[in-house]
């Protein structure tokens, strides 16, 4: 019969009855890796090319956006055709299923700030209001672009760790 050596196989007792102090906090570790989304500009994704093309651009950029979330973060799930089909289809629920993807495309975008590092800025219900008088694009636009200039001139899709 062999015995356990010390350390080993026995509950750690502590002198004093006192578990040791945890350590400080450190910086944040990187928890994963994404692809780097495209840099774009906030005025031509929100007005120059949506004139340019006769608004088709904005169904483009709202599944672009969606599909580059995904690659960035797989955690948020692809909605990328979801979000498409939900402007095409839209009308069987007398717009309403439109109007939650473009809200949860507010948090999508908040939780990509989060795991970039950053403060989550970005809100739907905000991004909601604007984009009623027209100026959702360019909101969600702004906020997606401080992502991608967290990892400062990395080019579109290479690889960039998460922090969060």
């Amino acid at each position: 019969m062999s015995y356990p050596q010390q350390g080993q196989g026995q509950p750690q007792q502590y002198q004093g009855g006192y578990a040791p102090a945890p350590a400080p906090q450190q910086a944040p570790v990187a928890a994963g890796s994404g692809a780097n989304m495209k840099r774009r500009n906030p005025v031509g994704a929100w007005l120059g090319l949506p004139i340019i093309t006769f608004g088709i651009y904005g169904l483009v950029w709202f599944f672009k956006v969606h599909a580059e979330l995904y690659r960035y973060d797989r955690r948020v799930g692809d909605s990328a055709l979801n979000a498409l089909l939900s402007m095409f289809f839209g009308f069987l629920t007398f717009g309403i299923w439109p109007l939650v993807m473009w809200v949860k495309l507010g948090g999508r975008i908040a939780q990509a700030q989060r795991a970039a590092g950053l403060p989550a800025t970005c809100s739907g219900g905000l991004g909601f209001l604007l984009g009623i008088i027209g100026f959702g694009v360019l909101y969600y636009q702004i906020q997606l672009n401080k992502v991608v200039d967290r990892y400062g001139g990395t080019p579109p899709e290479q690889q960039v760790s998460l922090v969060a």
